[in-house]
């Protein structure tokens, strides 16, 4: 036994915690992303708005995709706000580098015929038909079946992984990220529609 004395622990005051300055809840974070992605998705088909659908295809343009992903980008794949945040991203990408997403499309499309039909591109695809189809799918958030906009912008991923696994231009890690990318958007799918059966 040593001479040590032992002294119970200090209690910080109520004001402690007051005083650390730091970024917003995570919870808190969650919670408003959960509830904006409910009303956009939920909300937006109740609307007569007809401009409506084209502010939810610029939502990235005008408030910024880093906004959004500060909200969105860490929820589940398979949540409202996490599968919103996927088709944002996508839609970015392919606005961003139309000429690449057309070379890999071009060479999947032929590889998995059934994820072509179900994404709806034109054929020949070029950079403006699928900027205007990625749009679309976008569009696809305000009217008509969430589960199928979400069915859409997987198959189009999945092409893309195809196209990207074919060229052989694309490193594993940006293959398996598409690859990922249309997955996940799939199951966001599934569960949307058991979401409306239950």
């Amino acid at each position: 036994m040593t001479g040590r004395q032992h002294h119970r622990p200090m209690t910080p005051g109520d004001g402690f915690f007051a005083d650390i300055v730091g970024g917003a809840d995570p919870a808190q974070v969650r919670e408003a992303g959960d509830l904006a992605a409910t009303v956009l998705v939920r909300g937006a088909r109740e609307s007569d708005d007809p401009e409506l659908a084209e502010r939810v295809v610029h939502l990235a343009d005008t408030e910024g995709l880093e906004t959004l992903a500060e909200v969105w980008s860490g929820a589940p794949a398979d949540t409202l706000a996490g599968s919103l945040w996927r088709l944002f991203l996508l839609r970015s990408w392919v606005h961003a580098d139309p000429d690449r997403v057309v070379r890999d499309y071009e060479a999947g499309q032929r590889r998995v015929d059934v994820a072509r039909v179900v994404a709806g591109v034109a054929d020949p695809p070029g950079p403006d038909e699928l900027r205007r189809m990625v749009d679309e799918v976008l569009r696809g958030i305000t009217r008509g079946d969430f589960a199928v906009t979400l069915f859409r912008a997987a198959a189009f991923a999945r092409i893309v992984a195809a196209g990207r696994a074919a060229l052989g231009s694309a490193t594993h890690g940006e293959i398996t990220r598409m690859l990922t990318l249309s997955e996940q958007l799939e199951a966001a799918g599934h569960v949307e529609i058991r979401d409306k059966l239950v």
